[in-house]
């Protein structure tokens, strides 16, 4: 395989790996449109519809952000920087399955509240590898802590429906 087939391969598989993340949350989201719409909200929520291509367009450049630092010369720094990518990325997941599948408001807002500070640690970890690759990944820290808002308000709005406690 020659250098240019592999780096294109190794995009692919950044993807694969993004998208099947977030195929795994859109099963646990499988009535979310539905559930999400009977949940009082701050009047700040944005519509149901918009969260899909939000979504879509954040997990693309998450892959394409993961790649950039693939794509450098392997390093302890390159290294953790994608083990806190692939370990934001299953917090990720997890958040739709303890909002959407399981209603644990408030286990969901720490899960989202850890997602932030990961995503913050790996902003910090891709700088040194690949500034391109942190930048990318701007808009997702923004998204996520705007979703850890709303999660907060939701939950406040809704104990009968999201769990009164913290589980």
């Amino acid at each position: 395989m020659t250098l240019s087939n592999r780096v294109w391969w190794g995009l692919a598989g950044w993807l694969v790996l993004c998208f099947a993340a977030a195929g795994l949350g859109a099963v646990a989201s499988a009535s979310a449109a539905s559930f999400y719409g009977e949940l009082r909200q701050p009047a700040w929520a944005p519509p149901a519809w918009v969260f899909g291509p939000v979504w879509s367009v954040l997990y693309g450049l998450m892959a394409v952000s993961a790649w950039l630092v693939w794509c450098q010369p392997p390093s302890s720094a390159r290294r953790r920087a994608l083990a806190l990518f692939c370990g934001q990325l299953v917090v990720n997941v997890a958040w739709s399955w303890l909002f959407f599948a399981w209603h644990l408001g408030g286990l969901a807002l720490i899960d989202v509240m850890v997602l932030v500070g990961l995503i913050g640690a790996m902003i910090a970890a891709f700088w040194p590898v690949s500034r391109w690759a942190a930048g990318l990944m701007l808009a997702y820290l923004l998204w996520v802590g705007f979703a850890a808002a709303l999660n907060a308000a939701v939950w406040q709005l809704n104990p009968d429906r999201l769990g009164a406690g913290w589980v």
